[in-house]
């Protein structure tokens, strides 16, 4: 071997080794959303659309999701390292499967409330908790809204819930067309979900849990407990890069939709907009978020949320709120500081 073809040999396997070694220090993170490529998606994909996840070394990719539960369920398979879920939605799988080997835990508040309420149209005469006893109730049987359903009932005192279960895709038509009196549902889902079939914002009645009385947290990010243990720096990293991409998305959420339209081509852009914004106004930056701190929980308020829980829930066994949560990885409070301004 000639001494020019030994330098260009050597040069070669070097940027071969230097390339190899860049790709490894992408850490791959699988990650699954909740719900399809809607608006609120948008607080995942900016992350991703602007490199913060890969310049923090994370090799990132978003899936859609069917429902919380499966979003739980495909972590603790190890499917996914990490996801966005209902809170609930963990709890349950904590105390129906406590002897699992890989049980997800949260590790940031994103959705501070539950998005989850009670929607009726006024012509039916539904205008507060009181008037639903005696009614028929309409939603999935996994809704979170439906699962939760006996807290609302005992907030409220309620005495009576008559329930038809239905498809997703169903729940609203079946109120438009009065097979049923009143839905659950994520608000801001079903009410935009009730424009599409032609009902005015106005001739909705919205009974938000939160506002009646139950308190509960939303949506989290979870991650499986191996990844927690193997490589706590990439969960961390993730968090902090999440909360980056989602600030630029609060502050600007018409812009931000242009991430959700890149992975499904066919969403209604203004549809997806103001359900981006409505997530953000009700959940995400709501009161109770701006008093706790952005990503994090009032131990008080989860400890009773377990137990309100396990008892609308009939859990096997008793939630242990320590369990669900660890919020050791959290981004510092600098970084967290990502709501927009209170409306005034």
């Amino acid at each position: 071997m000639n001494k020019r073809h030994f330098i260009k040999t050597t040069a070669a396997l070097a940027a071969t080794v230097a390339f190899c070694g860049g790709a490894l220090a992408q850490t791959p993170i699988k990650f699954q959303l909740d719900w399809r490529f809607e608006g609120p998606a948008a607080l995942f994909l900016q992350s991703a659309a602007k490199g913060y996840y890969k310049a923090a070394g994370l090799d990132v990719t978003i899936d859609a999701g069917n429902g919380s539960g499966g979003t739980v369920t495909r972590v603790a398979s190890g499917t996914y390292d990490m996801g966005f879920a209902d809170l609930a939605a963990l709890m349950e799988f904590h105390a129906n499967n406590p002897d699992a080997p890989n049980k997800p835990v949260a590790v940031m508040m994103v959705y501070n409330n539950t998005p989850a309420a009670v929607l009726a149209l006024k012509k039916s005469g539904i205008t507060k908790p009181a008037d639903l006893n005696g009614k028929k109730l309409g939603a999935p049987v996994f809704d979170a809204g439906r699962k939760a359903y006996p807290i609302f009932q005992k907030a409220n005192n309620i005495t009576t819930a008559n329930w038809t279960s239905m498809d997703p895709p169903l729940r609203e038509t079946m109120l438009v067309r009065g097979d049923i009196d009143a839905i659950t549902g994520f608000s801001f889902t079903s009410l935009l979900n009730l424009e599409a079939r032609g009902v005015k914002t106005e001739d909705v009645v919205i009974m938000s849990y939160p506002d009646y009385g139950v308190k509960l947290y939303g949506n989290v990010i979870i991650a499986s407990p191996k990844l927690i243990k193997e490589n706590p720096a990439a969960v961390k990293a993730f968090l902090s890069s999440f909360a980056k991409g989602a600030k630029e998305v609060m502050a600007n959420p018409a812009a931000a939709i242009e991430t959700v339209k890149a992975r499904d081509g066919i969403i209604n852009v203004p549809l997806e907009t103001r359900r981006l914004a409505l997530a953000i106004d009700s959940v995400v930056a709501s009161p109770d978020a701006r008093k706790e701190g952005f990503g994090q929980v009032n131990p008080g308020r989860l400890s009773l949320m377990a137990s309100q829980v396990s008892d609308a829930y009939g859990t096997k066994t008793r939630i242990d709120p320590a369990a669900v949560w660890n919020g050791t990885m959290l981004p510092s409070a600098a970084e967290l500081n990502v709501l927009p301004p209170a409306k005034k």
